[in-house]
């Protein structure tokens, strides 16, 4: 049986992880699929086109859409996907530190969309899934910096969302928790180092190597955006995965103490 013609998807970050297996994913659906890394790696499949983009750099990303345009004509689907991680006391990493994390995880999700609105405006139709995560929706010690960047995408996308839901495009959120990729190893280590944080900090590292040893596979997260892509009526936020259902839930009717306290207990933190 012939794949049904879902279009054309572009994919930020898609060379390892939650992007590569969202590319995998839109592929196997049918959507004629764009990926994008700071190098134009091969994701596996043929029939994914990579892409080379620093999310970063206004000139790169209006090459990439271009070029995207030039081969495929139309952006039916955009997931932002690319971004960065950091972990530390707040006051560890310097203000350019802090700059450099929203470049890439708030200011990139803007040079790209703000390159494919005007397409998806002339096609009067379109859906943009932002990659979040939990960490938008809950405090994160010695993840403050990086939540701060979740957070501010949570309210960017559905104030987003308002605005153009009009013009036929659709944006919405997609919030992963603990998923099994390189994330951690992957993760900006602050550069003003404070000894008063290392019993905290290393605390945290090892909660998180654990919730990652049970994440959930990147292709849990993958069949999510497939799903918020497809909805006709798609909500605001989509949780992927367990864990992310249960922090969302949580986070909505826990009382506010309670939760405090679990927070603390499950991050190895003293009460």
């Amino acid at each position: 049986m012939d794949k049904p013609n879902r279009g054309v998807a572009l994919v930020t970050g898609a060379t390892s992880g939650i992007g590569r297996a969202t590319a995998v994913e839109l592929q196997k659906a049918g959507y004629r699929v764009f990926g994008t890394g700071r190098k134009a790696t091969s994701v596996g499949s043929d029939s994914i086109t990579m892409l080379s983009c620093d999310v970063t750099d206004d000139v790169s990303v209006t090459k990439l859409v271009e070029d995207v345009m030039a081969v495929a004509g139309r952006i039916d689907l955009l997931v932002n996907n690319a971004g960065i991680g950091l972990m530390g006391g707040t006051e560890e990493s310097s203000i350019a530190q802090a700059q450099r994390l929203f470049d890439v995880n708030v200011f990139g999700v803007l040079r790209v969309t703000n390159q494919v609105l005007p397409i998806m405006r002339k096609q009067k139709a379109g859906r943009i899934v932002n990659i979040s995560s939990a960490l938008g929706l809950i405090p994160a010690p010695f993840l403050a910096l990086y939540g701060a960047t979740k957070h501010a995408l949570e309210g960017y996308s559905e104030s987003l969302d308002h605005e153009v839901r009009s013009q036929g495009i659709r944006a919405v959120l997609v919030e992963p928790a603990y998923t099994k990729t390189s994330f951690e190893d992957n993760l900006t280590q602050p550069d003003r180092l404070n000894d008063v944080y290392d019993d905290g900090r290393a605390a945290i590292a090892v909660s998180m190597r654990k919730a990652m040893e049970s994440g959930d596979d990147p292709e849990v997260v993958a069949k999510t955006v497939l799903q918020a892509a497809l909805a006709s009526k798609p909500k605001h936020r989509y949780a992927a995965g367990k864990i992310a259902r249960q922090v969302s839930f949580l986070r909505r009717f826990v009382p506010e103490s309670a939760f405090d306290k679990s927070l603390r207990k499950q991050n190895g933190l003293p009460a």
